[in-house]
């Protein structure tokens, strides 16, 4: 299976690049976000997600891993193939897109092509209800001997995190350091935006 390629794009589709591997050009399908991060010519390296099928066999490229991370996790709601997939995705920013289903905003996820309101309803109730590692359990509950419990709303952000398929500890540091420059004060949803932001750093 192809992981990444790196190489050069050749051409841009609508719908997907052409990028040259030492003279192989791979046909890429990708979000109009990523396709729109690419120019003719550039030097690119972009993770693949490849598909096999029967009659075919389909490479579809992400600018990032979170972006192919989402991309897989779409696909495991029931109604969600490649196309409603990078629809999403061409519409929100993997960043977007998880302050979305922790929030469960799923009137941003409707506003992707093809995607309704019932569809959007069912991929944030799907994805928030994942169930979140005994890792991420250990890192709301493994304080340090005399330092201050989380509070619930940083247990909530950091569990809202590792549901969307982050690691533990980086969902833990993550909220440490939204917390940190919010304050005590801070709600569930401000950790998790900033939260984000962090992850996406």
């Amino acid at each position: 299976m192809i992981g990444r390629l790196k190489g050069k794009v050749d051409a841009l589709g609508e719908s997907h690049a052409i990028v040259d591997v030492h003279g192989v050009g791979y046909e890429v399908h990708a979000s109009a976000r990523t396709l729109r991060s690419l120019q003719l010519g550039q030097d690119v390296a972009l993770a693949i997600e490849t598909h096999v099928r029967e009659d075919a066999i389909r490479l579809f490229g992400f600018a990032s891993e979170t972006e192919r991370a989402h991309f897989r996790l779409l696909q495991g709601v029931q109604g969600v193939g490649v196309k409603v997939a990078l629809a999403v995705l061409s519409t929100l920013s993997p960043q977007d897109l998880a302050a979305a289903i922790a929030l469960q905003n799923w009137a941003a996820v409707a506003e992707a092509p093809g995607v309704g309101k019932k569809l959007a309803q069912r991929i944030v109730a799907e994805l928030r209800d994942k169930a979140p590692s005994a890792g991420a359990r250990q890192a709301v509950s493994g304080v340090r001997p005399g330092a201050a419990a989380p509070s619930t709303a940083t247990a909530e952000a950091i569990s809202a995190l590792t549901n969307l398929g982050y690691q533990a500890v980086q969902a833990s540091q993550a909220v440490a350091a939204a917390a940190a420059e919010l304050g005590a004060a801070a709600d569930t949803a401000k950790l998790i935006r900033r939260g984000l932001q962090e992850l996406a750093r």
